[in-house]
């Protein structure tokens, strides 16, 4: 290491002679000293989404005991317990606050996620949520046998998914399925579980989708001509 930093020490003189004999100017040499590199510390900014205040009705009830939150409405009660990076409050006009408790990168990520899955606690508990599905096929139809929602799906055997509590479905016209409920995390697991036995084929547009969905089509081969 000293006779690399002897060479290049040597070289920088070098170059300035060089110079100085060209342009008949005096070159000053600094010694070389040990380079160091500083780190610079960026303040990450609040998520647009994670600032917004939370709204609680009056026909909810909220319990805040350190990083766990319990939220109890007229559909029913959900529990939560935050990570040590956001840190959950609520303030004298009742409205519920989420910001975070340190500044790094996980806890800019945590910020505007744990908001929202709070506000879908209080929207849940005190309205709802409602997923809906449809069944598009020659054949496909679904029914409701007590708890056990039985689906025809072009199989061999009719596929039977029993609806877990806290949850309610609907069938309506045989093709068309509407999972409710105040669990929003939940609504969404059961309805993707549902749609993964026949997901929509883009070519006809077969299988069981979202109500809302687009399914991009493809266009078939084309028959030889002739």
């Amino acid at each position: 290491m000293a006779s690399l930093t002897t060479s290049i020490h040597s070289a920088c003189n070098l170059n300035a002679a060089f110079l100085g004999d060209r342009s008949g100017l005096s070159v000053a040499v600094a010694p070389l000293g040990r380079v160091r590199f500083m780190r610079k510390l960026v303040e990450c900014k609040d998520s647009r989404i994670g600032k917004k205040p939370i709204e609680v009705p009056s026909n909810v009830t909220i319990t805040l005991e350190g990083q766990d939150l319990r939220v109890k409405g007229p559909l029913g009660e959900l529990s939560r317990t935050f990570p040590r990076e956001v840190k959950v409050v609520r303030d004298e006009s009742g409205y519920i606050k989420v910001s975070k408790s340190v500044e790094t990168r996980r806890a800019n990520q945590m910020h505007g996620l744990f908001r929202t899955l709070t506000d879908n606690m209080v929207v849940g508990v005190s309205k709802g949520f409602e997923k809906r599905l449809q069944l598009v096929g020659v054949g496909y139809r679904a029914m409701l046998e007590g708890r056990d929602l039985v689906l025809n799906l072009g199989f061999s055997h009719p596929v039977r998914m029993t609806v877990p509590e806290g949850l309610k479905v609907k069938v309506d016209e045989n093709t068309r399925i509407a999972v409710s409920g105040y669990d929003k995390c939940a609504i969404g697991e059961f309805a993707a579980a549902v749609r993964k036995w026949r997901p929509p084929e883009p070519y006809k547009g077969k299988g069981v989708k979202y109500a809302d969905e687009i399914v991009r089509r493809k266009e078939g081969k084309a028959g030889k001509k002739k």
